[in-house]
């Protein structure tokens, strides 16, 4: 399933939430409507908080089926909330804490910023439960800027390279297709909130942009 939404006015959805198979972080504040989008499209549990005071919750945080990454900035009762929905939980420290901005990850693998030490790729593996490797895609340092992924597929920004689309296909074990959201927007992440049973895309989005996203992340049955 794959559905157009808005958060509040603004049609950059993905900086508000974060999805896995079960659970979705979402914004605090966010109207009732979309937090409706987002359990009945993804089929999740929802869990409304703030990381850090921000309501950008979709870029301070990745997750996947076994566990959460959340900014370093987070407070002590936000991550006691987060806690209380996934016990399996870690904060990353440092400058590169939009855990969501930097990570890119599903069930079978995760791709991160060059620059984590390797102490942060064994503390994100321990909490992730996958292999993690650094890389850069379409560019960019911040690699969960600028794809989407599930345990089905994945989009990704228009220069990603051939090379990066087989480093993706060999960590996180799904096909990528290229496309843009929000009438022409390549960062995907600001756009689409997804996982593996459906998608929520923001309200911009084109159908031509529609159908990529939808064959991308393998949503037509």
């Amino acid at each position: 399933m794959i559905r157009l939404s808005r958060y509040g006015g603004n049609c950059n959805i993905g900086v508000f939430a974060a999805a896995g198979e079960d659970l979705a972080l979402v914004a605090a504040d966010a109207e009732p409507g979309f937090v409706r989008d987002l359990e009945a499209v993804l089929g999740v549990e929802t869990v409304l908080t703030s990381v850090a005071g921000s309501f950008v919750v979709g870029s301070l945080t990745a997750m996947n089926s076994n566990g959460i990454a959340v900014s370093g900035m987070a407070e002590q009762d936000e991550l006691e909330k987060i806690r209380s929905a996934a016990s399996n939980v870690v904060t990353v420290p440092g400058r590169y804490n939009a855990a969501g901005n930097n990570i890119l990850v599903n069930d079978r693998g995760a791709i991160v910023n060059p620059v984590y030490t390797d102490a942060a790729l064994k503390e994100l593996s321990d909490v992730f439960g996958v292999e993690c490797v650094r890389s850069t895609l379409a560019g960019c340092d911040t690699v969960g800027s600028v794809c989407v992924v599930t345990n089905r597929g994945c989009v990704c920004h228009n220069d990603t390279t051939d090379e990066e689309m087989r480093l993706i296909a060999d960590v996180l074990k799904v096909e990528c297709k290229k496309t843009t959201v929000n009438h022409g927007v390549d960062f995907l992440a600001s756009g689409i909130i997804a996982n593996s049973k459906g998608a929520l895309v923001g309200d911009l989005t084109m159908p031509i942009e529609m159908g990529r996203i939808e064959e991308g992340l393998d949503l037509y049955d």
